[in-house]
């Protein structure tokens, strides 16, 4: 190989400022923890991490469950080793669809096996959770699946009634709740909620590659059901114990032998991601020391501050307003604007991303999010600086100067 070949491979990544709705960027306490040294998957000063790991998350969780741990694998890893456990072939599963992650729910629950009954509503709004309810008792299914916040849309739905309505009914209720983890108030026991999975490269402010998950004595009764420890580790008690079972049909996703990895027998179901623990424990860590309400708060004084810097600006948010969540703030393309061009010369000369949409919606919203450590002051009032200036050089008409400075006056009012 050439000298010339070689150095071509040298790794350079430009300076962003990054205002998708995930990944965005990562604090440097964060990517401080992931540079220390490794350390073996079962020495003590890692389960030490590994402990510490799931008091934080109960604490950000607001829960007492006892399983609250991450899973290796993006978000959606969360969401198929959750619906993995449950579903069985032939099993009822409700799925509320108000975005591109409700559909989500139904191709992975589909692959498993599941009845699947859908109900939608129109992309820009949600269900009102009584129009929910009735369509549960009506369906009878064993699990109900609900996105908390859709970032397709940018919309964020109630959940405070359903999870009330489930535990009444004996229905297990799983909630997405990717987008709104750590930058939002889930109380997962309040809400009734059985399973929870949280997100790590939005609001979390961590790298993609591990999923946080917390669930309750309900949804570990439907996993010790169907418990079947692999062939190569299990004891002749394991065999006993899993005659009869129809085990769950991922090994990697197998939350039975996960929990037997994430508890003190420390069964050697795969090897932990060492860095991505250090990230957690470091993400989590920044929470709990900022705060949890205190987090809440700034995610929607920026929320605010964004909307009414965009308003300002002559543009026009798209969705509900009353549904909007904190961490997502969609855009409604102006007419004879190309949408990917705008954000082609945001980034090209400002080096700031936003993002598109999906479906229905592409070409027709900008998705611009305030989530962790990019949901600052500072980034909200370049995005809306940097959006004035791309619109005006892509040929749209709008209101010069107003969009920082409607921001700032949110910023004054908060001070």
């Amino acid at each position: 190989m050439t000298q010339s070949l070689v150095s071509s491979y040298a790794l350079s990544v430009p300076p962003r400022t990054i205002m998708s709705p995930g990944p965005v960027e990562v604090d440097p306490r964060v990517l401080r923890a992931m540079s220390l040294p490794m350390l073996g998957q079962f020495d003590p000063a890692f389960t030490r991490i590994m402990n510490e790991n799931m008091a934080m998350l109960r604490d950000v969780f607001q829960t007492k469950n006892h399983w609250a741990y991450p899973i290796d694998g993006t978000s959606r890893a969360g969401t198929e080793a959750l619906l993995a456990a449950l579903i069985e072939p032939g099993d009822k599963m409700l799925v509320p669809i108000f975005g591109r992650f409700g559909d989500l729910f139904v191709e992975i629950g589909e692959r498993y096996g599941a009845e699947i009954h859908t109900m939608s509503c129109s992309w820009g709004t949600v269900f009102d959770q009584d129009e929910i309810i009735s369509e549960i008792k009506k369906v009878h299914p064993k699990v109900v699946t609900l996105v908390h916040g859709e970032t397709s849309t940018g919309r964020m739905q109630p959940l405070d009634k359903v999870g009330k309505a489930c535990r009444e009914l004996g229905v297990l209720l799983v909630v997405d709740a990717v987008a709104t983890f750590c930058g939002v108030s889930i109380p997962t026991d309040a809400w009734c909620i059985d399973a929870l999975i949280g997100g790590a490269q939005k609001c979390l402010s961590i790298p993609s590659g591990i999923v946080p998950i917390t669930y309750n004595s309900r949804v570990e009764q439907q996993v010790l059901k169907r418990k079947k420890v692999e062939r190569g580790i299990a004891s002749d008690e394991d065999r006993r114990a899993a005659e009869g079972h129809v085990p769950i049909r991922s090994n990697y996703f197998d939350l039975g032998q996960l929990q037997d990895y994430w508890s003190e027998r420390r069964l050697n179901h795969h090897t932990e991601a060492t860095s991505m623990e250090y990230a957690l424990h470091e993400g989590l860590h920044l929470v709990l020391e900022e705060g949890l309400e205190n987090r809440f708060a700034r995610h929607r004084v920026n929320a605010q501050a964004l909307a009414a810097g965009i308003e300002a600006m002559g543009l026009e948010l798209f969705g509900d307003p009353s549904c909007a969540m904190p961490t997502v703030t969609c855009v409604t393309v102006p007419e004879n604007v190309d949408a990917d061009e705008v954000r082609s010369v945001l980034l090209k000369h400002f080096g700031i991303e936003i993002a598109g949409s999906f479906g229905s919606l592409q070409g027709k919203i900008w998705r611009i999010g305030t989530m962790g450590y990019s949901c600052r002051q500072d980034h909200v009032l370049a995005v809306l600086t940097g959006l004035e200036a791309a619109l005006i050089r892509c040929g749209a008409s709008v209101n010069h100067g107003k969009g920082p400075q409607a921001a700032m006056d949110v910023y004054d009012q908060n001070s």
